[in-house]
């Protein structure tokens, strides 16, 4: 690569890039060598990507425009670190939009060439928090942690540190750690569109749902551009698919595909809504798109359960083994999806597997709500149900409840004679999400028609109304008591009292006013793990129930 061009080459370039700079922000000054003056501050564009990672707010066609720019610009001037770091975050961002995993690895070149040019201890935050956001992609929480936690010590007022110390912490399962660096961001970086997201995620992981969805709402009023409100009204149709309302689902990712053609996230999330209303040719076409727009595993199994779901057991294999070809070749570009395929291993593979899967996560510091889910389930498919059921009390303390770990939860819990919490948690996913998944649904109403209703003679009111296809009256969360009593084996019918009331208050209505809005901090679950597969203690007892008071000021 050569450091300088001859004139007419030179002013050339210098054309182009100004021409780029009109549509991507760029603010270029010329080529000069190494020895020329600083590089000029990074435009709009280039901000963007350096400040949002995977989630920049840009169409494909501007980080398109600003990888151009950025490339141009270090054919002349191959040690601007700066540059460097723009790049890299372009090309991650790239990869997230169009789920292009070779993306990636450009990525780690040109963060690492950066940091190479000037390294993270002399003052190259840009690059370090870049290899922390792609870390997060390629779901590696940890390493992301790492990161981005040795730019805060050095730099605790960067605001850029914490939308990414977020994402990792909520990947790790600390879901206090993620509340505090939200709150630190609030103060930072108040009512942006960014910190909005990240606190819609945020106060949804700690079962604030319609804080989650005021936030994602002002998000999306607030946004600038199409590729930020598509990305903000993907995020409230996920929020309506949690709460059971897969039409109001539909209609959000409508508009975010109708702002940004070919959003692959909205593809997969419009087609769980369409099958949910019972249009699966749409929902097929939608998946077969969001595959071919992004080859993820995650789509490939959805698409497969759907399948089977309609009797189809010949499309239902081929698209399980597209999920364990799209993971390998994810995993070539340092992308795991360990999770995925722990999953499809749990309930169309070797259970075994799915439990050696997870608990190397789980040792790597990867317990999310969503891990701990997947290793308890595939714990109680192996064979082994009284460990899988202190993995899922953990997955659904108090916060994150999915319809679909209640229902595993449930299912542990009537294989091993607990009815009462069976009961309720089988009753409690159905009423959260009564569309949670096609293939699954018909076993959970089953399971809740053989369990029927509780015995005679135990206190009044144990379990609520009978149960029918109607909409239920909601139910209060169970207390510390019941969660003692259902792990020592006592009846289950004993301490159920309390049945009145969903944990997460009624979803249907609209959310109130965000401006507000603070996650309320539960005590991190760091503090109780659940004891690994190999033999560690089970704390869970100690957390189950338990949330940390409200900071003051929130």
């Amino acid at each position: 690569m050569k450091k300088r061009y001859a004139p007419l080459a030179r002013n050339a370039v210098i054309a182009s890039l100004v021409a780029g700079a009109v549509a991507t922000g760029i603010v270029v000054v010329g080529t000069g060598g190494d020895d020329g003056p600083p590089p000029p501050a990074p435009g709009p564009a280039a901000r963007t990507v350096l400040a949002e990672g995977p989630g920049a707010a840009l169409s494909a066609a501007e980080l398109s425009s600003l990888i151009a720019g950025q490339e141009h610009r270090l054919a002349g001037s191959p040690g601007d670190h700066l540059s460097w770091a723009v790049l890299g975050s372009a090309y991650l961002a790239q990869g997230a939009l169009l789920g292009d995993r070779t993306d990636f690895r450009r990525a780690e070149k040109a963060l690492r060439r950066s940091l190479e040019a000037l390294p993270g201890e002399k003052g190259n935050a840009d690059a370090q928090l870049g290899m922390a956001a792609l870390a997060n992609a390629r779901r590696d929480f940890a390493t992301a942690r790492r990161w981005a936690e040795s730019v805060r010590a050095r730099s605790p007022e960067q605001w850029t540190a914490y939308p990414v110390l977020i994402d990792a912490y909520s990947g790790l399962g600390s879901y206090g750690a993620a509340a505090k660096a939200l709150r630190t961001l609030e103060e930072l970086r108040p009512r942006t569109v960014q910190t909005l997201m990240r606190g819609s995620r945020v106060h949804h992981d700690n079962g604030h749902h319609e804080d989650a969805e005021a936030l994602a709402d002002e998000a999306s009023s607030r946004s600038g551009g199409k590729a930020e409100r598509a990305a903000a009204q993907y995020r409230l149709g996920e929020l309506a698919w949690d709460r059971g309302e897969p039409k109001e689902a539909a209609a959000y990712f409508d508009t975010a595909l109708q702002l940004e053609p070919g959003h692959h996230p909205s593809l997969a999330g419009r087609g769980r809504a369409a099958a949910a209303l019972g249009r699966t040719d749409d929902a097929l076409r939608d998946y077969g798109a969001a595959i071919e727009r992004a080859p993820m595993p995650e789509y490939a199994l959805q698409a497969g359960e759907l399948y089977e779901s309609l009797g189809m057991a010949g499309e239902a294999r081929a698209h399980y083994e597209k999920v364990r070809r799209l993971a390998a070749k994810a995993r070539k570009y340092g992308v795991s999806e360990e999770l995925t395929l722990a999953r499809y291993e749990a309930d169309h593979g070797l259970a075994k597997a799915a439990v050696q899967r997870l608990a190397q996560e789980w040792k790597r510091g990867h317990r999310s709500a969503q891990v701990s889910d997947a290793l308890g389930w595939a714990l109680y498919r192996a064979g082994r149900a009284q460990e899988g059921l202190k993995y899922l009390k953990r997955a659904t303390t108090p916060g994150l409840r999915s319809a679909l770990s209640l229902y595993h939860q449930g299912e542990i819990e009537r294989s091993l004679g607990l009815h009462g919490p069976a009961r309720r948690h089988l009753r409690e996913a159905l009423r959260l999400n009564p569309y949670f998944s096609p293939l699954l649904l018909p076993r959970a109403k089953r399971a809740v028609s053989v369990l029927g209703n509780p015995p005679p003679g135990g206190p009044v009111d144990v379990e609520g109304e009978p149960w029918t296809d109607e909409e239920l009256p909601p139910e209060d969360d169970e207390s510390t008591e019941d969660r003692e009593s259902a792990r020592d084996g006592e009846s289950a019918e004993s301490g159920d009292g309390n049945s009145s009331r969903r944990p997460d208050g009624d979803a249907s209505r609209r959310p109130r006013e965000s401006g507000s809005a603070r996650p309320r901090e539960r005590d991190s679950r760091e503090a109780g793990e659940a004891r690994e597969p190999g033999g560690a203690r089970d704390g869970e007892s100690s957390t189950a129930g338990s949330r940390r008071p409200s900071p003051s000021g929130t």
